[in-house]
């Protein structure tokens, strides 16, 4: 375990463009897939129809109890072990595709399932079952010198809708955390996991069925394309809140065309900064951790900044050259590798850029001053880290970087729900209101006022 020590670091000038542009990086699905389309009356009146549904289930769900709620969750776990050959092979149709559409090598790694996956699909759904029920509990209260009593409760949001991309996982955790919170939710999971999708809302929809809930409350438009999500943007007073989840071409359509409220997740333009004060013996295992655990995720790292005085900086970059990551570096890094370290020159571009694969972007910055004006100049707010032996300037980190998650010496890879102990996420609000970071069950939940009285009238 690293100790910090109190001391204090020296302020200089930053390395950042802070009229730099950020560059839209390319995600799961195709500019097509993204861009806002027309709504055709047969359209809107089929998600019309689903979203009248999923109203009506929410009311249910609203009432069931806890006990209900999580027999739902373990029935859907155990269906999804028992249907393990059925849900691999319409992942198998979807992977197909994307070999022959040239989907890259990360981007079907979001895609792909495989029984270790299902299976922790399923343990997630059981650690939701365990979790306490966030419907119900009190936030405050009070009774009034009129004699009102007054509590403000956490009540389920009622209709959610989701899109995203890519990602059959995350059918299972929307899904999963909606009902758990007692909320009925719609999914739009597109066009790339079609088969995934299908099958396993069908079978989540079998196991709600058998538990006596009504397998509307969980829902698929994916059958009605880019038309289907644009109605669903549009389905103000039917759908109650909507997340997007992935790229940020998707996050951005959705954001500039939905008359829905939405709760806005981000991509991970994520950093690291490696304060002079660091060990290599921890440095390097994190930094190898973030970007090379799963590099198709938003919490992979994707530049390193780091401090000239830090003394290992040839052992961290080999290190990761050995494990395959292609490093973008500026002229001062350049000059202090060896010959047999391969890089590349980072480009303005690269500074801006989630390569969700496996590229890392390295900078050389003179101080903590430098590092925190760089992250504010490239960061997307999702989550930052710092790895010091300095007690001060890891405080200084916390409390001026502006990011949904702050890290200090460990990997950005913990930014996740289930590490977090939330059970899952529906994803990483990188927005200020009602829900930052992860989003679990409390997330998917508002407050109610209940006001009480003994024939009360206002004076």
């Amino acid at each position: 375990m690293t100790t910090l020590t109190q001391h204090s670091g020296t302020a200089s000038s930053g390395t950042g463009n802070s009229d730099a542009p950020k560059p839209a990086v390319e995600g799961e699905s195709t500019a097509s897939e993204n861009s806002a389309a027309a709504v055709d009356d047969a359209t809107a009146a089929a998600i019309d129809q689903i979203a009248d549904a999923a109203k009506a289930a929410s009311r249910g769900l609203a009432r069931a109890t806890r006990a209900t709620k999580d027999a739902a969750l373990r029935a859907i776990g155990a269906a999804l072990i028992a249907n393990q050959d059925r849900i691999l092979a319409a992942n198998e149709r979807d992977l197909a595709d994307a070999d022959a559409n040239g989907v890259s090598t990360s981007l079907q790694d979001r895609l792909r399932l495989t029984p270790e996956r299902i299976v922790g699909l399923a343990e997630a759904l059981e650690n939701l079952a365990s979790l306490p029920d966030p419907v119900g509990s009190v936030v405050r209260g009070q009774t009034l010198p009129n004699g009102l009593r007054l509590r403000q409760v956490h009540v389920p949001l009622g209709v959610v809708g989701a899109i995203y991309e890519a990602r059959p996982n995350v059918t299972v955790d929307i899904a999963g955390l909606a009902l758990k919170a007692g909320n009925a939710v719609i999914l739009r999971g597109g066009t790339a996991a079609a088969h995934s999708n299908a099958a396993l809302v069908e079978l989540i929809g079998e196991a709600l069925t058998a538990q006596g809930l009504p397998a509307t409350a969980v829902q698929t438009i994916d059958e009605h394309g880019r038309a289907g999500a644009n109605a669903l943007m549009r389905a103000r007073g039917k759908v109650d809140v909507l997340i997007p989840r992935g790229g940020r071409s998707l996050i951005q359509t959705v954001v500039r065309n939905a008359q829905v409220p939405v709760i806005e997740t981000g991509e991970g333009n994520v950093h690291i900064f490696v304060d002079a004060s660091a060990s290599p013996d921890m440095v390097t295992p994190i930094v190898l951790n973030a970007k090379t655990q799963r590099p198709s995720t938003c919490n992979t790292v994707e530049t390193l900044l780091v401090h000239p005085g830090y003394t290992g900086l040839e052992a961290t970059l080999r290190a990761l050259t050995e494990a395959g990551v292609r490093l973008h570096v500026d002229a001062r890094v350049a000059a202090a590798l060896p010959a047999d370290v391969p890089s590349q020159p980072a480009t303005e571009e690269d500074w801006a850029t989630e390569y969700i694969d496996l590229d890392l972007a390295v900078a050389t910055v003179d101080s903590l001053d430098a590092a925190i004006e760089h992250i504010e100049t490239y960061t997307t707010r999702h989550t930052e880290a710092i790895l010091t032996n300095d007690l001060a300037n890891a405080e200084r980190f916390v409390a001026e970087v502006d990011a949904a998650a702050v890290l200090v010496n460990a990997s950005t890879r913990f930014t996740d729900g289930g590490e977090f102990g939330l059970g899952a996420e529906v994803g990483i609000s990188t927005q200020k209101m009602h829900a930052r970071g992860p989003m679990g069950l409390a997330e998917l939940t508002t407050t109610k006022w209940i006001v009480t009285g003994d024939g009360h009238v206002r004076p």
